[in-house]
């Protein structure tokens, strides 16, 4: 199964003081933003498209948020890689075959309509890894 490079995560303490960078410095294209406030997720999300890449910056809703325990354990930066593929559960499968671990509190559907788990960074020495899906497609 094909593995192709779908988005950059990036943890920021606020989208509006580096959104200019993105925008201006770099040419991108605010594409989308929303929040999330599901349990475990708890962030404002901004999409920025350059050329053919996506950014998404990821600002914390509240102190206990994941991306706000990142930056406190690991700063500000890239929190995560995603790639998308075909059929998302049988990606899982396949990988799990291969004795991939999943953070499998991590499933979900956003509110965007993307689904999509994250791998344990331990299977990926230390990288958080997304695999996403968009059932639309």
């Amino acid at each position: 199964m094909d593995h192709v490079l779908d988005h950059v995560g990036i943890a920021v303490r606020s989208i509006d003081d580096v959104l200019p960078f993105y925008l201006n410095v770099l040419n991108g294209l605010l594409e989308d933003r929303y929040t999330s406030d599901a349990p475990g997720v708890e962030v404002h999300v901004a999409v920025v498209r350059t050329n053919d890449k996506v950014i998404e910056l990821l600002e914390p809703t509240n102190k206990n948020s994941p991306i706000a325990r990142f930056i406190k354990q690991r700063g500000k930066g890239v929190h995560h890689i995603a790639y998308r593929v075909e059929d998302l559960d049988k990606a899982i499968l396949e990988a799990k075959e291969k004795g991939i671990r999943f953070l499998e509190d991590t499933l979900r559907t956003n509110t965007r309509g993307r689904r999509l788990i994250y791998i344990n960074p331990a299977s990926t020495a230390g990288t958080l890894v997304e695999l996403c899906g968009y059932p639309n497609d």
